[in-house]
């Protein structure tokens, strides 16, 4: 595809879904209420966007965190970052937000978040929350680490931008500035709120925030003696809890150390603490209520802040010591620094400002004016705006893999668990039906006995690998297509619709294949009578039809029951003579079409186009037919070439529906469908019986990895919840739906997989 059309495809994407990645309300830290304040202002200026949010627990038990809250890391077990990347690649995310911060992951210097971001295959951005000017060797290892994983990187502060360009090499390309989000306070008197804490009349200092040494709360108390001489009606009010990493290390000693030191001043009347951890709606009453805000903390590297943010948004007039967030925050009059640790220079800057009311006033304007552009609804536009830069540049990248993900053969736990929820939801007494809209079955499409086909093969699948457990299910399907069989002209009707009325009096030539199919797969696998008999009755009926019929599918799809029939009845003459037609029919039809440029059977590829090679391949075997085996390993390589993103390693990519490939011509990237990924999956490891070459093995993984979300796209086409499988993979999104086909042939593809993983260690076993 040509640079200029996958750009005007990837700048149509929609973001459907975004996991946040960092702490979350309940939990009381600064990166908590961040993470949640930012994930609902997404969702609430962008309804359509689903967000749900992973945070991390400090403490065993966790905390009674609200609904969009869907799985929770352990902050020391670095196996719980493995199984959150799992669930994230199994649940559809389009973006992961990550909010950084050194002390809220386990391992050294939070190493472990890096288990997490490398097995991802969707676009991270990451915002930083601390970007040290001089880090230690493993904090600058895990920041470029987590850099390098991103592929955008949001930061609070210019500060931040230049430290991460100058000392972690970051390209400015990657860097995105979006300032700390506030709630949209408007602009009033203070003694709107002052009566709410029985401070009318007074005038209000403000510290907030959660208490800790660092927070140099001392210095605003030493300095009040001077304050006091002059305003005696002056109340400071220090709001916030203590820490709660301080309060399970050093108990309650910072907060009793200020208590006395107020005590021994004499200023009990003066000093209020709020030892609480508020709501942000009682938040913004404290900072209503304050005439002067100060932030008092001890050391520069603080690249960013939300209570500097809060406050300065809120239009208050601010104090601060020379951190690196004040220090830009606060510039052009916006604010006022002092020293660090110098009650004296904070006391005079106090008593300026309460002198002069005109300059406080017009310095809280200033403060306000700035801080529109960063109310949540205007950083949550910015963030997505963010996101979507992350996903056009993932697409363009040829630099990144798309499917950033190991590929089965490397990991553990390799295929994922068997789900077959949605397959009883979509099968009611009559059979499977045929669509779904979501989730949920759509009666109004009625029934086909294509789908009903395709459920029969994998029940017997199931009953391979269960014994019986399926016995219920393939006497329905099977059932099913006993009733379709139209005895009056040996064809297989198709279409019912749900008042359980045929639409035709006969299927498609593919349909009829398909069928003949799953009845040969009974006779072969299944090991219950009942079911033999009458699969064996339709069988011989329905067979002679399939010599009249034209299409090439329908010829592979009956070559496959064949091949199923004759491994229990391989003396059946009459069968063989069918196998033999059919087989040198296609045969006779890649011999007609093949160049040294179109190794193909036909002058164009459409949909399960692997069926044929696997049908031919499966013949030359069985009767020895070398030429037919070579013709179907032939195929089937040209096949695996052709529907590869790269020459080397690429993930798979199935020939589109949108107008599939007709030779000389456009190839269709896209809709992308399950069934081209079971069919590839299905003739990759008949391919790998026979030869014993293990590249097919790996082609089957890699076709079944598609379904796992090493995609165009990197979406999981598989849906771990329901157990479905969603329809498709549109240019820029998954087709929600989850249909009977596409469902099948993902359960279809699995236990073929599971199947064959049984094969190997049988094998493995007898050998020793």
């Amino acid at each position: 595809m040509k640079s200029s059309e996958i750009k005007n495809r990837t700048t149509k994407i929609n973001i459907k879904r975004i996991a946040f990645i960092g702490n979350y309300i309940p939990r009381q830290c600064g990166i908590a209420t961040f993470t949640t304040d930012l994930s609902e202002a997404i969702a609430t200026e962008f309804p359509n966007t689903t967000c749900i949010a992973m945070p991390v627990n400090d403490i065993e038990e966790g905390y009674d965190y609200p609904s969009r809250v869907r799985f929770e890391l352990t902050e020391k077990d670095i196996e719980s970052y493995r199984r959150a990347s799992d669930f994230l690649n199994m649940n559809n995310v389009d973006i992961v937000c990550l909010q950084f911060e050194y002390g809220i992951f386990g391992g050294r210097a939070g190493s472990h978040i890096i288990a997490l971001l490398r097995e991802l295959r969707m676009p991270i951005v990451t915002t930083l929350h601390t970007i040290l000017r001089d880090p230690n060797p493993e904090q600058r290892m895990v920041l470029e680490k987590v850099s390098a994983l991103s592929d955008r990187l949001v930061v609070m502060s210019e500060r931040g931008s230049k430290f991460l360009q100058e000392i972690y090499n970051v390209s400015p390309d990657k860097i995105d500035m979006i300032h700390h989000g506030i709630p949209d306070i408007p602009f009033v008197d203070p003694s709107f709120h002052k009566d709410m804490f029985g401070v009318e009349g007074k005038i209000v200092l403000l510290s907030f925030g959660l208490l800790s040494p660092s927070k140099g709360i001392e210095n605003v108390i030493s300095a009040l003696p001077k304050i006091l001489e002059k305003y005696p009606n002056v109340v400071y009010i220090i709001l916030g809890e203590t820490h709660p990493h301080v309060k399970r290390h050093e108990g309650e000693s910072y907060r009793l150390s200020l208590q006395l030191l107020v005590q021994e001043k004499g200023m009990e009347s003066n000093v209020i603490f709020y030892n609480r951890f508020v709501s942000l709606e009682e938040l913004v009453q404290f900072i209503g209520a304050a005439d002067i805000y100060i932030t008092p903390y001890l050391n520069e590297a603080q690249i960013t802040s939300g209570t500097l943010a809060y406050t300065l948004g809120a239009g208050k007039a601010v104090i601060s010591t020379p951190y690196w967030y004040a220090e830009e925050m606060l510039a052009d009059e916006r604010g006022v620094l002092v020293p660090f640790r110098d009650p004296g220079a904070l006391s005079e800057q106090v008593i300026r400002l309460l002198d002069d009311e005109q300059s406080r006033h017009a310095m809280r304007k200033r403060a306000y004016m700035f801080g529109r552009n960063m109310i949540w609804p205007k950083a949550a536009q910015n963030y997505m705006a963010s996101f979507q830069k992350a996903r056009i540049e993932r697409m363009h990248s040829t630099k990144l893999p798309l499917p950033i993900v190991k590929p089965l053969g490397e990991r553990s736990g390799e295929l994922p668990p068997l789900k077959l929820d949605h397959l009883l939801r979509m099968t009611d007494d009559t059979g499977m039906l045929q669509h779904s809209i979501f989730t949920v079955p759509n009666y109004d499409e009625g029934y086909t006995t294509d789908d009903n086909s395709r459920a029969l093969i994998v029940s017997i699948l199931l009953e391979a690998i269960f014994d019986d457990e399926s016995t219920n299910l393939a006497s329905r399907y099977l059932a099913f297509i006993l009733f379709a069989f139209n005895s009056e002209n040996g064809h297989f009707r198709n279409f019912l619709n749900y008042q359980r009325q045929w639409l035709e009096m006969s299927g498609s030539d593919d349909s009829h294949g398909r069928t003949i199919w799953a009845l040969g797969t009974v006779l072969g696998k299944s090991k219950i009578p009942s079911l033999q008999s009458i699969a064996g009755r339709l069988f011989e009926q329905a067979l002679p039809a399939i010599v009249d019929m034209k299409s090439p599918r329908a010829w592979s799809f009956a070559l496959m029951g064949i091949h199923e029939y004759s491994q229990r009845y391989a003396g059946d003459s009459k069968v063989s003579q069918f196998r033999l037609e059919l087989a040198e029919r296609l045969l006779a039809l890649y011999q007609n079409n093949r160049t040294d440029n179109w190794r193909w059977f036909e002058n164009s590829l459409s949909y399960c186009n692997a069926a044929l090679s696997h049908a031919l391949l499966i013949c030359g075997n069985s009767i020895q037919n070398k030429l037919m085996t070579e013709t179907g390993l032939e195929s089937l390589s040209w096949l695996a070439d052709l529907q590869r993103a790269d020459p080397v390693g690429g993930h798979f990519v199935p020939i589109g529906s949108n107008g599939f490939y007709t030779k000389d011509g456009v190839r269709a990237r896209f809709d992308q469908q399950p069934v081209e990924a079971q069919t590839m999956v299905s003739a990759c490891l008949e391919a790998f019986r026979i030869t014993g070459n293990e590249y097919w093995l790996k082609e089957a993984r890699r076709a079944f990895e598609w379904f796992l979300g090493r995609n165009d796209l990197n979406l999981s086409i598989y849906d771990p919840i329901s157990g479905g499988c969603r329809d498709g993979l549109h240019p820029d999104r998954l087709n929600e739906n989850q249909g009977a086909e596409s469902t099948l042939a993902f359960l279809q593809a699995l236990l073929e997989l599971r199947l064959n993983e049984n094969s190997i260690l049988t094998l493995g076993s007898e050998s020793k």
